[in-house]
């Protein structure tokens, strides 16, 4: 069966599987956000806060009741949560904790290799004194461990017990029990998520199959590209074969892109066609996006399907820059209609607007304005600044 999806619909089922077509100001308590961070498979964490950080605006943006500390107590307290990598580092339920087992099998194999050749023949030295000195005192950053003749840098210059560390969280003995000024706090991983031992054990097909299912059902439709990209736990050859065994399950979607080009196939579970006719329609608010939500996560995607070209600018020399160095797409019902620079100023409790683009073909209307205006005012309060200040300038 092969099935042929407008682009607006295309859009609304895209919104709807990330989690942005809910009403914004319904009521969510600690279990409702657990179950939202569920739907969304992870919640990507990056420490730039110029506003506030990735996943505090990627679940601020899908509901404005959130409040951080519930997700504070999911990860620190009530072991619902854990941090590890998928395209990036990440947020991630507990539940699927299992599957993550298998990625640090396969790092274990491959980062050994890798860092002795970064490090040095030695670079493990230290690694049993630092995972005793965990089991014996409990959680650590890595500042606690002192080397002499060891400056503070980047990656390229980790001490021999950060280098422990990390091997131990990538490989999945230790795991992230909070975060200090954004500094991992490691421990334990049994400390940190108890309940991850009492999970059944997961074989390899299954472990392939839920990767490409799950990713399936959190895009809603996919190439076999996207689909192992999502979780980044398979490659694309791996997604390819299991799309190839498992075509009695699954339904051909051809997507029409936004700007009129060729439509492009892609693969649906069988069940998809049912679920167009209960679409919900996105909120018409307008709302500011992270950089790195899960909308925008995959560029091409992202373009196909909004005509919303979005890259970020951080490592992009400032006179080179086509927008700025941190700029916030602006959503508005089911389209991209924007991107705004802004900033929260801390020491004068303000939100800075440093200057709003609009979308060709977007026109600049009064009520368009007040959603902004008001979007931009729920920001601030949640930012814990006060007034929305413009810039001069930053209206065009």
């Amino acid at each position: 069966m092969t099935i042929l999806l407008t682009n607006p619909v295309a859009r609304r089922v895209f919104l709807d599987r990330s989690g942005l077509s809910d009403p914004p100001g319904r009521a969510l308590d600690k279990a409702g956000l657990l179950a939202l961070i569920t739907r969304l498979g992870f919640v990507q964490v990056d420490s730039i806060a110029t506003v506030e950080r990735a996943h505090q605006m990627i679940l601020f943006s899908r509901n404005q009741t959130y409040r951080p500390d519930q997700l504070r107590q999911l990860l620190e307290e009530d072991g619902a949560l854990f941090e590890h990598w998928t395209h990036d580092a990440s947020i991630i339920p507990a539940a699927f904790f299992r599957y993550w087992k298998h990625r640090f099998v396969e790092e274990e194999q491959s980062i050994l290799a890798r860092w002795r050749t970064w490090q040095g023949e030695a670079f493990e030295a230290s690694f049993a004194d630092t995972l005793a000195h965990i089991t014996a005192k409990g959680p650590v950053l890595a500042r606690d461990f002192k080397h002499e003749g060891r400056t503070s840098g980047g990656w390229w210059n980790w001490h021999p017990s950060k280098t422990a560390l990390e091997y131990f969280w990538r490989t999945g003995r230790l795991a992230i029990a909070r975060r200090e000024a954004f500094q991992k706090v490691y421990d334990l991983t049994e400390r940190v998520v108890p309940d991850v031992h009492r999970l059944p054990e997961v074989d390899r097909e299954g472990f392939v199959d839920w990767c490409c299912r799950a990713a399936l059902e959190r895009l809603g439709f996919a190439t076999h590209g996207e689909i192992a990209a999502f979780f980044k736990l398979v490659s694309p050859e791996t997604a390819r074969d299991w799309v190839q065994a498992h075509q009695d399950e699954l339904t051909t979607v051809v997507i029409e892109p936004a700007d009129g080009s060729r439509p492009r196939a892609s693969h649906a579970l069988s069940g998809f066609p049912e679920t167009l006719a209960t679409l919900k329609e996105p909120p018409a608010r307008l709302r500011v996006l992270s950089p790195f939500d899960p909308l925008l996560r995959d560029r091409a995607r992202a373009e196909r399907l909004f005509n919303f070209s979005y890259r970020i600018e951080i490592f992009v020399p400032e006179p080179k820059r086509e927008y700025g160095y941190y700029v916030f797409p602006l959503l508005e019902g089911d389209r991209l209609v924007g991107r705004i620079d802004m900033k929260a100023n801390r020491k004068k409790g303000t939100l800075e607007v440093k200057r709003l683009w609009w979308e060709k073909g977007v026109r600049t209307s009064a009520g368009r304005m007040e959603r902004l205006e008001a979007e931009l005012a729920r920001i601030a309060r949640f930012a814990g600044v006060g007034e929305v200040v413009w810039l001069e300038g930053a209206r065009g």
